[in-house]
């Protein structure tokens, strides 16, 4: 690989944005695939597709054998409240090979000793959040029912476009969460991105239930997104 597309996919991998390494087989030629450059690319829709996956491997395009090499970065679930459906997500998140990060500010549910499976912070969102960083590559669930602490990391998530953005709560209390951020200075487009009420509908009924039919949410929008192009 030449130094100037090995610096470039490395910029490209600190910045968390996605990038498709074309080697034709046959001549051995190369050429980096930016995030931004897909949707103009002549093989936007199996590039898109392997994204979709994000798995690298062999592809045929007008009779040239090529090797798409994937660099995606991985995905980040950042859950504001360490609630009962905080516990039942975090592992079943680890087991999907997500990175998971509790942050509330409340330390009596903030403990480490009830989150073996995820980083816990005792923190405000408005601190953690901006440490550690949200991207079109993150999912910010809001559970706490607090909107000192839901509406801050929400604000955050909405302006980051995180692909995933959810929050715990009925069709009621989601209505006055939107006023007040309609207040903050969202508008319509912005509200139709949160999830809520939160999770696929499924009939859960238990925290681990609910725990699952987020996770299934966050799963399905990632993939309806990457297909997408978005």
């Amino acid at each position: 690989m030449r130094l100037a597309l090995l610096s470039a996919l490395n910029v490209e991998r600190a910045a968390r944005r996605a990038t498709v390494l074309v080697t034709d087989i046959a001549s051995g030629e190369q050429r980096l695939v930016r995030e931004h450059e897909l949707a103009g690319d002549p093989l936007a829709e199996v590039l898109y597709a392997r994204l979709r996956i994000g798995k690298s491997g062999l592809v045929e395009h007008e009779g040239r054998p090529l090797f798409l090499t994937v660099q995606a970065p991985p995905v980040k679930i950042i859950v504001v409240g360490a609630v009962h459906i905080s516990q039942a997500l975090a592992p079943m998140a680890r087991g999907l090979e997500f990175n998971v990060t509790i942050i509330d500010p409340r330390s009596a549910f903030a403990t480490p000793e009830r989150f073996p499976d995820a980083p816990v912070l005792a923190e405000w969102p408005d601190a953690a959040l901006p440490r550690l960083g949200l991207d079109r590559y993150t999912a910010l669930v809001a559970l706490t029912h607090d909107p000192k602490i839901d509406d801050t990391a929400l604000s955050a998530a909405l302006k980051a476009e995180c692909f995933y953005i959810g929050a715990l709560g009925s069709k009621k209390t989601h209505a006055r969460r939107a006023e007040r951020l309609t207040a903050a200075g969202f508008d319509e487009a912005d509200l139709a991105r949160i999830h809520a009420p939160i999770g696929l509908d499924i009939g859960a009924v238990s925290p681990a239930e609910i725990a699952v039919s987020i996770l299934a949410e966050i799963i399905a929008t990632f993939r309806r997104d990457r297909r997408r192009g978005a």
